[in-house]
């Protein structure tokens, strides 16, 4: 038995999203909890899953408030640690049309980036039974190391690993950096998830199919995640192609977590059933499930505070059938 279900590493952020206008006509912005690898956490933490964070933020009161706040949702922040010279990294994120996002990061440095090999505690990953990972611990040599001695030291304890590339352009170098990061990732990883918008740019074929057939013949996934927005998603595994649709909303105002939210969902079936387990019926159910809760996330600000409640997306799928 590990002691956790999912630990992750990577950045932890304040979101600071589009809340309309004051009445001198000027942008607000409201402070959200974010980054992704603990969006996904949160939802997990909703399943009463054990779950752990890795990462670095700001002695600051953005990174008392991120830390206040993984502890409310239920995360261990044993390993979280707070640097007392770099600020916790911002996120300006303004929503466009349909709920999508358009995001100004502040991180140069920003804390999250400035987590060291050496900050990483062999015990906790070693009590993983999945590791989840994305890019952004990718973008800079130190936490690269970090985040490379946390999947080994995963691996080696026998954990999955799951990959999110969760593509931010601005902050890469070049997108040559990047791709060559994800590439990684991938020969890594025993799950991906991955987006429609990523997929097309990594592999360049606007097929969906041909896009995964490419990614599956040059790397050695099981699972295969494609969220495709307003489409619904998919699950590739093994010699199955599964199929679910979206559950639309008229009242859908950010789509910030909507992606993790579906991903800390699928990793629970992962966890309930096993990576070797699973059929096209147990993926079809964990698809439909996870699509609900991604479309409850978009009607909220933000994602790692506001994670629907296991009940509350049962109703949901109920009600639109």
């Amino acid at each position: 038995m590990k002691k956790f279900d999912v630990v992750s590493l990577g950045e932890l952020l304040i979101d600071f999203t589009d809340n309309g206008k004051s009445n001198q006509g000027n942008s607000l912005f409201e402070a959200n909890p974010g980054g992704a690898p603990c969006n996904v956490l949160a939802m997990l933490n909703k399943w009463n899953r054990k779950t752990a964070f890795i990462g670095k933020v700001g002695e600051d009161i953005f990174g008392f408030q991120l830390k206040a706040t993984l502890e409310k949702v239920g995360i261990d922040t044993s390993y979280l640690i707070m640097d007392k010279e770099v600020r916790t990294t911002l996120a300006f994120v303004q929503t466009v049309k349909d709920g999508d996002r358009d995001f100004s990061f502040y991180r140069n440095p920003g804390a999250d980036m400035m987590l060291t090999a050496d900050e990483v505690q062999d015990e906790l990953v070693a009590e993983a039974r999945i590791f989840h990972f994305g890019t952004l611990s990718m973008t800079h040599e130190g936490v690269r190391e970090a985040t490379k001695k946390a999947i080994t030291l995963a691996k080696d304890g026998g954990a999955v690993i799951s990959f999110d590339p969760n593509l931010r352009e601005p902050l890469w170098k070049s997108l040559g950096d990047a791709k060559t990061q994800i590439s990684y990732g991938l020969t890594q990883c025993d799950v991906l998830k991955i987006s429609d918008n990523e997929l097309l740019w990594f592999t360049g074929e606007k097929d969906f199919d041909a896009g995964i057939a490419l990614i599956r013949k040059n790397y050695n996934i099981l699972l295969i995640l494609l969220s495709l927005g307003r489409e619904g998603s998919r699950a590739y595994y093994k010699d199955i192609c599964v199929e679910a649709p979206p559950f639309l909303q008229e009242n859908t105002i950010d789509t910030t977590g909507a992606g993790d939210t579906f991903g800390g969902n699928c990793l629970n079936y992962i966890l309930e059933y096993g990576l070797n387990n699973l059929d096209e019926e147990k993926l079809k159910e964990m698809l439909t499930f996870a699509n609900a809760a991604a479309s409850i996330v978009t009607t909220r600000k933000g994602a790692l505070s506001v994670m629907p409640e296991v009940d509350e997306v049962k109703a949901f799928i109920q009600r639109r059938k």
